[in-house]
């Protein structure tokens, strides 16, 4: 079994091990302020076009299957903690592929990710301050690689700090929308269900809400995270049990509330996809209650949103590589840790290729940024089946060695199955969706390409398990 802080005795005097300094409300946050990114705030109304008010279906769908897989990872999670999370319990399930597989998968998923990122919030402030976008880009690149070498709880109260602001605008915005909704600020009547009236509850049918699933699909994508830190928290099993649980039940109120207020408030001309702050469904809702200054803060915010999620996508990546260089499928270097036990090389090794995402964007070659972010697209779907079939695997493994904690998956085993076929089915409509299409052809290669590339390390990795289940054996 690997852990986050597995070691070998071919590490000599070499610091490998990571913290342990993070504690629950960190966890949590960092799991919603990564589910809460610009997405919420730009493209929720991309769904809502698709679907009409029935992308609330859309929306409890996609839940359902983020929470079944969530609760799976966090069964693993607390039975066996690991900075690797899924990459390490698809190499305990289907071997060495398995891990080098998801390690590095997600790995790309979240570089492309950054560089996307970083991309936007320093274009929203370079218009702030009149400057070129790559001024603030390498004052915020430099800021979050500082916090990144710094102990891992460090790390944690800031993105504390980071996703509580995000929270907090979206309870405020719910509370708001409550109150314009029932008529209880001045100049304001009891909206009802007038504005949903107008457009119909499923204007386009049963094509519109497989159009909106699939556009909503992935809006929950983050919350993996969540047990990647685990391992890194004082008590991991505990810890991610509670994390997990706080989580799942919080994305689902603040996703489907938030676009619940949206629907209601709104006539359904005035929601579209938004390009800016100005455009964005939140705004609008917010200007009916006439607050002042409200494009200006919804930019501030989604850069907040921005910037939150590219700092912990700098950690997640930073463990991921540290993992895959403890079992061998990185080479050796990010297998060190500072003093603070951080994994400095791995996080270096992820600004680097997060600025080389933002240099492939201003580059953009004929085809390979298009092919590219098509298969980051589909990533998300690759690992959520993985994490499924690692379960249905390690279960019965668990239980019988009595690894299993007070987290559980309800319904087993109907509830793993159920949840392929629902993740089979988000498959099938892409493949009748000429604009997802692409996706599963990319990522469908991506996955060749890193298997293939699997068998580089193959014989290394092998070996090491190996030993370290000699070396455990004999303790």
């Amino acid at each position: 079994m690997s852990t986050a802080t597995s070691t070998s005795a071919a590490d000599g005097n070499q610091n490998t091990s990571l913290g342990r300094g993070l504690k629950t409300r960190h966890l949590t946050m960092m799991g919603l302020g990564s589910a809460i990114g610009a997405g919420l705030f730009l493209g929720t109304g991309v769904g809502i076009q698709a679907a009409g008010p029935a992308v609330l279906i859309a929306y409890l769908v996609a839940s359902i299957l983020v929470v079944s897989v969530m609760s799976m990872l966090g069964e693993m999670g607390a039975a066996r903690p690991s900075s690797g999370s899924f990459s390490t319990y698809a190499r305990q399930a289907f071997g060495h592929w398995g891990g080098f597989l998801l390690g590095w998968l997600y790995w790309f998923m979240l570089v492309m990710v950054m560089g996307a990122e970083i991309t936007g919030a320093s274009a929203i402030m370079a218009t702030w301050f009149s400057v070129e976008p790559w001024i603030p880009a390498l004052v915020v690149v430099i800021a979050f690689t500082i916090i990144n070498f710094a102990a891992v709880k460090g790390f944690g109260e800031f993105e504390f700090w980071f996703s509580f602001i995000k929270v907090a605008v979206i309870i405020g915005f719910l509370l708001i929308g409550l109150a314009l909704w029932f008529g209880l600020l001045p100049g304001h009547d009891f909206v009802g269900l007038s504005n949903v009236a107008e457009s119909g509850f499923a204007p386009n049918g049963l094509p519109g809400i497989a159009a909106g699933l699939l556009a909503v699909a992935f809006a929950f994508g983050g919350i993996e995270l969540v047990t990647i830190a685990a391992a890194e928290s004082e008590n991991p099993a505990k810890n991610i049990t509670t994390a997990v649980r706080s989580v799942v039940v919080r994305i689902m109120i603040f996703y489907l509330g938030s676009v619940a207020i949206i629907i209601a408030l709104l006539p359904p001309e005035r929601i579209t996809d938004a390009e800016t702050a100005a455009e964005s469904p939140f705004t609008r809702v917010l200007e009916l209650a006439n607050i002042p200054g409200v494009v200006g803060f919804m930019e501030a915010i989604i850069v907040l949103s921005l910037l939150s999620a590219f700092n912990a996508q700098i950690y997640a990546t930073s463990r991921l590589v540290h993992n895959l260089a403890e079992e061998r499928d990185a080479p050796a270097l990010f297998r060190k840790t500072s003093e603070y036990k951080v994994p400095i090389n791995a996080v270096i090794l992820s600004i680097i290729f997060a600025f080389a995402s933002v240099g492939l964007q201003w580059w953009n070659p004929p085809g390979l940024l298009t092919f590219l972010l098509n298969a980051v697209g589909g990533c998300l779907l690759v690992i959520w089946i993985m994490i499924t079939l690692s379960y249905l695997r390690l279960h019965p493994q668990m239980r019988l060695n009595g690894e299993l904690t007070v987290m559980r998956v309800p319904g087993y085993p109907w509830v793993p199955w159920a949840t392929l076929v629902g993740l089979g089915g988000l498959i099938v409509l892409m493949l009748f969706d000429a604009g997802a299409r692409g996706q599963v052809v990319s990522v469908a290669i991506m996955v060749a390409v890193i298997v293939a590339l699997s068998l580089l390390s193959r014989k290394k990795s092998i070996a090491h398990a190996r030993e370290t289940e000699a070396f455990a054996t004999k303790a």
